[in-house]
């Protein structure tokens, strides 16, 4: 492991930035990039809103070398995002979409379509609306209702004045396709893929913190049993907040994020194969076709610039009991792979969750994989329930997995709930009582009041106790309805 290098490099605009951590000491490894951007005198269209990636107000835009050397364009909320991120990449600011001619500015057309269509009000979340329009805009040519509300479900506007943002991307379909970025591509491209050249792994210590960013699986591992103490870090959607709102130090991080090993997706005879690091966002495009109660659980999850940072191995490495991807994960019977040096192993979910936030994590281990088996002749289905559509916490998450004989009688079934326990749980007593039944509804209300009395959740802000129970036995009727739908029954 070399732990000499506490430099990185990236690109701020066209800007080649080199930051070398011994020497800045005005700035952490966990300074925020919204921070560090602000921090310059021209560089303030970014807000700070919320602080935790909720509001859309500090909304960057990332471009980053891909596997096949093209430059691929994401938003992010720079507010959770920590600097050694940048590390590689180039970061777009929206002081720069636009440029001078004759001594006056020209609009990014983006721009342009924002003015057209009367998009700014108050102007205070603007900025970040422009930056998800200019990330929609790079990234698709004909955007339709679906891609343009995901592409601005992480921006909120204090003023009410969505209609006419909106508007402004469905002008898109009219807009040049070629932009000053297209020009500057092959140039941004040739000094990223220079950075990369000359890129090691980056070891930053101050005398309250140690933060390490290995290129390879290899390092990480290695650097985990010699400091089992050290917290892993993907994209640091949740555990940034611990710094911008809790105000902690974080004293030992391993980011994992530049570790290309992690970041795969891969299809086997009979299971996928997704990589730890693999964001949320990259894989629900990816599972579009393939998974549809998977992503149909990937869309209402957090938003497109949480998506973008946030990795399946994070969700999985919380142990949160509300965590979106868990109860779908645990439909598909999905298997952990969990790697320490020189050893690995492969867990099912249900055995890896042990309590609130516990998990069976050795202090020296690392998850790099989880395997999805796939059965054609199962049905998947999954449900979450808050009190909004984009960017809430589940009050009640559902995955649920159901395989019927010839004769509609139930050969396995799998009802996964987040949200009614310390843990994601299977209710094993109502899927005992299901076994072997015709798949009608009056066993289907039987079974619903098994699974009343089978968790004991608590009642907090989203929902009382009871309400809870409700919303259970809810989501297993509604189950039942869009199975029989289905199937023709």
């Amino acid at each position: 492991m070399e732990q000499n290098n506490s430099i990185i490099q990236f690109l701020l605009n066209e800007e080649l930035r080199t930051i070398d951590f011994r020497k800045e000491k005005d700035l952490s490894p966990t300074t925020t990039v919204l921070n560090y951007v602000r921090d310059f005198a021209h560089y303030k269209g970014v807000k700070e809103g919320c602080a935790e990636g909720d509001c859309g107000a500090c909304t960057l835009v990332i471009a980053e070398l891909g596997d096949d050397n093209e430059l691929h364009y994401k938003t992010i909320t720079s507010c959770i995002v920590f600097l050694p991120y940048l590390n590689g990449k180039q970061l777009f600011t929206v002081e720069y979409l636009g440029e001078k001619e004759n001594g006056e500015t020209q609009l990014h057309p983006v721009q342009e379509a924002l003015v057209k269509t009367n998009g700014s009000q108050c102007g205070y979340c603007t900025p970040g609306f422009v930056m998800s329009l200019f990330n929609l805009y790079k990234t698709i040519d004909n955007p339709n209702q679906e891609e343009v509300e995901q592409a601005l479900s992480g921006n909120l506007c204090r003023c009410t004045g969505y209609k006419s943002i909106l508007d402004a991307a469905y002008l898109f379909r009219d807009l040049p396709k070629k932009d000053k970025f297209s020009v500057l591509k092959e140039k941004d491209t040739r000094e990223l893929q220079q950075i990369a050249a000359n890129s090691a792994d980056v070891f930053i210590e101050r005398e309250n913190e140690a933060y390490y960013q290995p290129k390879t699986l290899k390092s990480a591992l290695a650097y985990k049993n010699k400091y089992p103490d050290s917290v892993l870090l993907g994209g640091a959607s949740d555990l940034a907040l611990l710094k911008t709102k809790k105000h902690q130090t974080l004293p030992h991080l391993l980011d994992l994020s530049h570790i290309k090993e992690l970041q795969s997706i891969n299809k086997y005879e009979d299971y996928w194969e997704i990589g730890a690091g693999v964001s949320i966002e990259q894989l629900r495009i990816a599972f579009g076709n393939y998974f549809p109660a998977f992503k149909a659980m990937l869309d209402v999850f957090g938003s497109q610039q949480i998506r973008n940072l946030a990795t399946l191995g994070g969700n999985l490495g919380s142990g949160s009991p509300i965590g979106d991807t868990l109860p779908v994960l645990m439909a598909h019977q999905a298997e952990l792979i969990i790697e320490s040096q020189g050893e690995r192993r492969a867990e099912k979910l249900e055995d890896y969750l042990l309590g609130y936030r516990k998990t069976s994590l050795t202090p020296n281990e690392i998850i790099t994989k989880i395997r999805l088996p796939f059965d054609e002749s199962e049905i998947i289905w999954s449900e979450k329930v808050s009190k909004r559509r984009d960017l809430d916490i589940s009050t009640v998450s559902a995955g649920f997995s159901l395989k019927l004989t010839k004769d509609k009688k139930v050969q396995r079934i799998i009802l996964a709930y987040g949200g009614m326990a310390a843990i994601t749980n299977r209710a094993y007593q109502t899927e005992e009582f299901l076994l072997g039944k015709t798949w009608t509804k009056p066993v289907i209300e039987e079974a619903m009041e098994i699974l009343k009395e089978e968790f004991t959740p608590l009642s907090d802000a989203r929902a009382e106790a009871e309400g809870r129970k409700i919303l259970a036995k809810n989501l297993l009727m509604k189950f039942y309805l869009e199975t029989i739908n289905l199937l023709g029954f």
